[in-house]
């Protein structure tokens, strides 16, 4: 036989879970690809805007990736995270998540955008392909800082994948995409 006070106590954990659960986020109903998608818009204006010797690459790739905004936080140990979407010829084929973690001297937080630009089919097929992408030797990074023009010069244009990195803000020196790792999502709010 339960007694008044387990069954209290049940009660008050159930409406707790319930309560916990309601206010979770699952995105259902809440357009989060459209507004992802202004989000990407925004990005990729910006990004040919601010650098205009990039959109020769950009319109000839394969296909591009835009991050509009990573963000990342350290001390000592820090990390960072962020959505985009995957656009072949300026259409939103594919959303992705964008998670890196990193260990070592660090301390402060930044949010910053980067987008890969695909500029061979084998090097879009592999991302595509891949359950886990992660950034590393394959990719040139191209970083543009203050107005440096960054174009399609002889480096880029050999590179399979070029990374860039721009937008910056906060405080934490730097940003690199190094060791990030590139997972297909269904896009959600947070």
């Amino acid at each position: 036989m339960m007694d008044s006070k387990g069954m209290s106590r049940r009660l008050v954990l159930l409406g707790g879970a319930a309560l916990g659960l309601a206010g979770c986020s699952n995105a259902v109903g809440q357009d989060a690809p459209s507004r992802l998608d202004a989000r990407v818009d925004a990005t990729r204006d910006y990004l040919l805007r601010s650098y205009p010797d990039v959109a020769p690459m950009v319109q000839g790739a394969k296909g591009v990736l835009y991050m509009p905004l990573m963000t990342e936080a350290g001390f000592g140990v820090g990390g960072a995270y962020g959505q985009g979407a995957l656009r072949i010829n300026d259409v939103t084929v594919d959303y992705y998540s964008a998670a890196q973690a990193s260990v070592g001297f660090q301390i402060g937080a930044q949010q910053y955008a980067h987008v890969l630009i695909f500029q061979t089919d084998a090097a879009l097929a592999d991302f595509r392909r891949a359950p886990g992408w992660v950034a590393e030797a394959g990719a040139y990074y191209a970083l543009p800082a203050g107005g440096v023009s960054m174009g399609t010069d002889t480096i880029t244009a050999q590179q399979p994948v070029v990374a860039m990195v721009f937008g910056q803000s906060g405080l934490m020196a730097g940003a690199s995409i190094a060791g990030t790792k590139y997972s297909r999502i269904i896009p959600s709010t947070f």
